[in-house]
This record gives structure tokens, C-alpha cells and sequence, in this order.
């Protein structure tokens, strides 16, 4: 599939895989909650496959999305973030609702996120609580990042 791309004012939101900048994306997860400590190169394979959403502004990276898909039923909107600076501004508001426009996320039957504090947000776009949690299960490891690399 070719690169999607949206422009508003100074920004830019684009899938090409040649503007997003590793480095950035793993500076900001690095430091975020949900995946501290998380080491560079787990970062590049996770892009690597993915279908990615860099919002820039500029050539710098402000933002980024990331979705797990098998781009027929099932989506995974990961790692999704727009740096301090930036926020109050409706940017995440225009990354979520543009990527949700992509070829490739429409007409899944599910498509699920975690989040911890910004319910308000997707709720905004249709996301709701899993209408049956108790089908739900999941492998979780708390603070992998911390213990693989040592930390506390």
C-alpha cells in the first residue's frame, strides 16, 4: 500500500516509513509508563512491523501512533503519544481521527487499545470498555523493561 499522508498548518501526520525518526519515538516510550526502560532495538522491530503514524512538525517528530493489524479484522492502537510541547493544541485529537481514515483500519470487526488516562480521548472516536471483559485474557509482565535491563 502506498504512504498516507495528511498535512494541517505546519504538521504533518505520514506512514512513510523513511520520516520516522526511531530515535525520537524511542526517546519519548523510554520515559512514558507504559514502556520505560523499553530498549532501542525492541523499538525499531516494533515499527518494523507495524503500521505507523509519525506526526511531524516540520521534519521533527512530534507524535506517533502505532497499530498492530492483520489490516482485514483486527487492530491494536499501541505507543500512541504527542510530546509535552505540543499537547492542547487538538493534535492527538487530528493523529487518532486520520488514522482511523486508513484503508487498511477500516471495517475491522475489533480493534482494541490500553490506556491509562485518556479514555476521554478515544471515547471521543467510539472506543468503549470490552462489552465482555471476562473474554478477555491477556500475558502481562509488569516493568519487563526495568528487570531485563537490571533496573529495579
Amino acid at each position: 500500500m502506498s504512504d498516507f499522508e495528511r498535512t494541517r498548518g505546519a504538521f504533518t501526520i505520514t506512514t512513510d516509513p523513511r520520516r520516522i525518526d526511531v530515535d525520537a519515538v524511542h526517546a519519548y516510550l523510554s520515559r512514558s509508563y507504559w514502556a520505560e526502560q523499553i530498549p532501542r532495538e525492541i523499538v525499531a522491530r516494533s515499527i518494523e512491523g507495524s503500521l505507523n503514524f509519525a506526526l511531524l512538525q516540520g521534519a521533527s517528530q512530534i507524535g506517533f501512533a502505532r497499530v498492530v493489524t492483520d489490516s482485514a479484522t483486527f487492530a491494536y492502537l499501541c505507543d500512541v503519544y504527542v510530546l509535552e510541547e505540543f499537547r492542547g493544541q487538538g493534535l492527538s485529537k487530528w493523529l487518532i481521527g486520520e488514522m482511523l481514515t486508513h484503508p487498511s483500519l477500516r471495517g475491522l470487526r475489533r480493534f482494541l487499545l490500553a490506556t491509562r488516562d485518556a479514555h476521554g480521548l478515544y471515547a471521543q472516536f467510539g472506543f468503549a470498555p470490552p462489552r465482555n471483559p471476562a473474554a478477555l485474557m491477556e500475558i502481562t509482565k509488569p516493568d519487563f523493561y526495568k528487570r531485563a535491563q537490571g533496573g529495579a
